[in-house]
């Protein structure tokens, strides 16, 4: 059983992490293999873009003390930002006091958009298509035998009417489809190719542009956490956990009334969320689309998570955003480091990930919220900054770490200043 409390893993080496992973999880080490190589070979690169030179690296870290839905998993983040794993992981060996993390997810239901033009009667035709729905769901899945079987396809048929745009009125037809543990992008495009002529034939108009959508709002991830308010104060004892808490309340009523903060507070949430779209071989462009889009849908843009107290004045933090990821198909099934990643989560299923996603997302609001409400944001986060700082200076081994201390005890981590104290150390 894979248990994601690993006490002093950070003091550890890279080698003894490794070895604790393996302890802690059902991994082998041949399954470590990915993470430990990059696990991309130039052959297999040269048939996922175009034009391919190379492979371009980046950290692998792992998130620790989630317990999701009563079960311990171990989260890989892949992403270059210092303080990222550290936060998320502290924060989750908080929300775990409280009782961990507590997530659903819909159906994944992905929407396919197929553009109407040059359409005489608007009501007509949508009439028209609504009297024809089934045999255009059936169409839809013609070449779709496998989604059908585990009970997807699509599902529904839904026509809009826009009236304001630069071009005048024209009709938006949403194809709704359930694409089960696949992201869906090419299942629903192709069955969108399908339906264009048919639905030109039965309207007369022409279908122009045929292409899901990333804002997938039938296909939501929810998660929800409890903080007693005594834990709130942990590393940070010179606070009172109220004072915390009405903290970090507060910091969300900014985001929640002001855009300009929400812009701010939203990228912090997608620091965390990313990371594991990125490790998982997901699509973090479509995700990161899916999230900004849903936050505006009242027409103003506001955040992702809402922070407020239960009877009982403990912290309770909520997060709900789409989140169309898959676990087959795609760089997930090509990539060698996205199997390990999803083999090492124990994930099974696309909503099973998503549903981790965005516990992720939850508690590194949490982090940065606690931090600004606190101590500030720069603190904790400079002191892991300082060193790359010291490594692109050109420090190496025990150094980074002594130069890096320095930097944070001066207040002063600037690359120049790693420079002097690097020389200094080696004279």
């Amino acid at each position: 059983m894979t248990n994601s409390r690993i006490s002093g893993f950070y003091n550890l080496s890279l080698e003894e992490r490794r070895a604790k992973l393996l302890e802690a999880s059902r991994l082998t080490w041949g399954d470590l293999t990915p993470f430990t190589t990059g696990g991309l070979s130039a052959e297999t690169a040269e048939h996922m873009i175009e034009n391919v030179i190379g492979m371009y690296s980046l950290p692998v870290g792992l998130g620790l003390n989630f317990q999701i839905n009563g079960r311990d998993v171990l989260i890989p983040f892949v992403v270059e930002e210092p303080s990222i794993v550290a936060g998320v992981s502290f924060m989750a060996k908080l929300i775990r006091t409280g009782g961990g993390f507590t997530a659903t997810s819909t159906e994944a239901l992905m929407i396919g958009q197929m553009q109407l033009l040059n359409v005489v009667n608007m009501d007509e035709a949508r009439l028209k298509l609504y009297e024809h729905k089934a045999e255009l769901l059936e169409k839809a899945d013609r070449a779709e035998s496998t989604l059908r079987k585990l009970g997807g396809g699509a599902k529904d048929l839904e026509i809009r009417l826009i009236e304001d745009s630069p071009i005048g009125a024209f009709l938006v037809i949403h194809l709704i489809y359930d694409v089960k543990d696949a992201m869906g992008a090419n299942a629903v495009n192709a069955a969108c190719e399908r339906l264009a002529p048919e639905i030109e034939a039965i309207t007369g108009g022409k279908v122009h542009l045929r292409i899901l959508s990333n804002l997938t709002d039938r296909r939501i991830a929810r998660a929800r956490c409890t903080v007693p308010v005594s834990e709130l104060t942990v590393g940070f004892e010179s606070f009172k956990g109220e004072t915390v808490r009405d903290g970090i309340i507060a910091a969300y009523a900014f985001a929640a009334s002001d855009p300009y903060r929400a812009a701010t507070h939203n990228k912090g949430i997608m620091n965390g969320v990313d990371a594991v779209v990125v490790a998982t071989g997901n699509d973090w462009r479509a995700i990161e689309a899916g999230a900004h889009a849903y936050a505006a849908r009242s027409g103003r843009y506001t955040s992702l998570t809402t922070w407020g107290k239960d009877a009982q004045g403990n912290l309770v933090g909520t997060i709900e955003l789409p989140m169309a990821v898959g676990i087959v198909g795609g760089a997930t099934k090509v990539h060698p480091a996205a199997q390990a990643a999803i083999k090492l989560m124990e994930v099974s299923a696309a909503a099973e990930l998503a549903e981790i996603i965005a516990c992720v997302g939850l508690a590194q609001n949490m982090a940065a919220l606690r931090a600004l409400a606190t101590e500030g944001i720069q603190r904790g986060h400079m002191s892991l900054h300082a060193r790359q700082i010291a490594l692109a200076a050109g420090a190496k081994g025990d150094l980074i770490e002594k130069i890096a201390a320095q930097m944070v005890a001066e207040k002063s981590i600037r690359v120049e200043r790693a420079e002097e104290i690097l020389k200094g150390l080696e004279e």
